[in-house]
């Protein structure tokens, strides 16, 4: 019994890793930044409700840019804002978001969608979405990489 014991353990240290598996996107190169976004300001007023979006293009979040949307009451997602298929140095590659979809049009016309964890719905490729860290105390959203 001690020896189950012992191989389980062995097995559960091994298999856990961290969420750096997500980093191992080939066109997006890897960025470190930080920032808050206090919903009581006004220009963040869409992310006060589930299902809402903002998206910022501010620089230096991201690599163009990054998605952030509210899934409920206490959960919110950030996505970059370059299409994870496409190489982000070119123009088409920054993401057009209309609802909860979010395209680039590099010839392929890849389309992801947003409320579904960023997966690939039309187009050629196989990442969805790149995700960011996102934590909520209840007033303001902080996303990071």
């Amino acid at each position: 019994m001690k020896k189950i014991i012992f191989i389980l353990g062995i097995f559960l240290i091994f298999s856990c890793g961290s969420d750096d598996a997500n980093q191992d996107n080939p066109f997006l190169p890897d960025v470190s930044f930080s920032f808050q976004l206090n919903l009581n300001l006004p220009q963040y007023v869409n992310l006060r409700v589930p299902g809402g979006i903002f998206v910022d293009r501010t620089s230096g979040r991201g690599i163009k840019g990054v998605i952030v949307y509210r899934l409920n009451t206490d959960q919110f997602f950030a996505y970059e804002l370059s299409d994870p298929n496409q190489d982000p140095t070119l123009a088409c590659s920054t993401l057009t978001v209309e609802g909860t979809r979010a395209s680039s049009d590099c010839g392929t016309e890849n389309i992801y969608e947003i409320a579904s964890f960023g997966q690939l719905i039309k187009g050629e490729g196989s990442y969805p979405l790149f995700p960011y860290r996102v934590t909520f105390d209840g007033e303001s959203v902080f996303v990071s990489n």
